[in-house]
């Protein structure tokens, strides 16, 4: 499976979130690693996009796209600020 930095769901975070957030910061909230969204490892293809630690390999979110509407799990993942 191939592995990528946080920069490949660019685009997808801009259609969740309305603007650009692969500088945001956050935590696992398995392991408590903090990082930029960027440096997250994600697992295009299949049915969803998968977002996981890059320390402990734990998902942090995952991306799903049904009928032109994306839907996203962030419960893996605390992002510091929002704004």
């Amino acid at each position: 499976m191939e592995e990528l930095d946080g920069n490949a769901i660019a685009g997808q975070l801009v259609e969740v979130f309305g603007r650009d957030m692969t500088r945001a910061h956050g935590a696992c909230a398995h392991c408590g690693t903090e990082s930029q969204l960027a440096e997250l490892v994600v697992y295009p293809g299949g049915p969803g996009t998968v977002v996981r630690c890059r320390a402990c390999g734990n998902v942090a979110f995952v991306f799903v796209t049904v009928r032109q509407t994306t839907c996203i799990d962030v419960a893996g993942f605390a992002l510091d600020v929002i704004s």
